[in-house]
């Protein structure tokens, strides 16, 4: 990786609940367009770490720097616009709404990131179209197969060409076959957009596919070879 300044800078960043210390002064740093994977056995707060970086969790201590704005500590507020507009997410469970078609579920962030509607329509037509979903904007979300699913749910995270893109264990429902095509536009669009990903998983072949594996354990990340 580049000596560039990094896109996402985490220093020492904590999480307690009561009677238990989740996050204990963990730092991270991750470069524009690179991917970290975060391994480690379940209930070593690997969601909670997410959360925490997606602003979807305030953390109890520490700094969570995006292109150099400090995000933990903002108002609520504006912590909602920062969400909507500059981090997208994938999470296993997909997340879609079942009332609206294809072609909606896409273009929720853009409402939320205030994307203007022609702009959105646009973005959402060539992003159907790299995950092999051109034309499909009537299709009801039900009828879809685990593998288009979380292809909408990508569409949805990269149309406002977010800075940071986290996901969580996003192939976790999906059959072999059919995770290493998803993770591999994951992977592939994030980079191409410059977008900064953190990738949640138990799997060791999806954490091979990053730029750079860690492991959560005692509440702070540690490389893995």
């Amino acid at each position: 990786m580049t000596t560039a300044e990094p896109r996402l800078e985490v220093a020492g960043l904590a999480r307690r609940y009561p009677g238990l210390e989740v996050l204990r002064g963990l730092d991270l740093a991750v470069a524009a367009a690179e991917v970290v994977a975060v391994r480690g056995q379940s209930g070593t707060g690997k969601s909670t770490l997410l959360h925490c970086l997606g602003l979807l969790d305030r953390p109890d201590g520490g700094t969570i720097r995006l292109d150099g704005a400090e995000l933990g500590a903002l108002p609520e507020s504006l912590r909602a616009q920062a969400r909507a507009r500059r981090i997208g997410f994938v999470f296993q469970a997909f997340h879609l709404l079942p009332e609206f078609d294809l072609g909606e579920n896409v273009l929720m962030s853009a409402r939320t990131a205030g994307i203007p509607l022609d702009q959105a329509r646009e973005r959402r037509s060539a992003l159907l179209a790299e995950v092999g979903l051109s034309g499909r904007e009537r299709a009801d979300v039900r009828t879809l197969s685990g593998g288009e699913r979380q292809r909408v749910a990508l569409c949805r995270a990269l149309l406002p060409r977010p800075a940071l893109l986290l996901a969580d264990e996003p192939t976790g429902n999906l059959d072999p076959a059919t995770a290493a095509v998803v993770l591999g536009l994951i992977l592939d669009l994030a980079r191409r957009d410059g977008s900064s990903v953190v990738l949640v998983t138990h799997d060791p072949a999806v954490a091979a596919r990053a730029d750079r594996r860690m492991e959560l354990r005692d509440g702070r990340l540690w490389p893995l070879e």
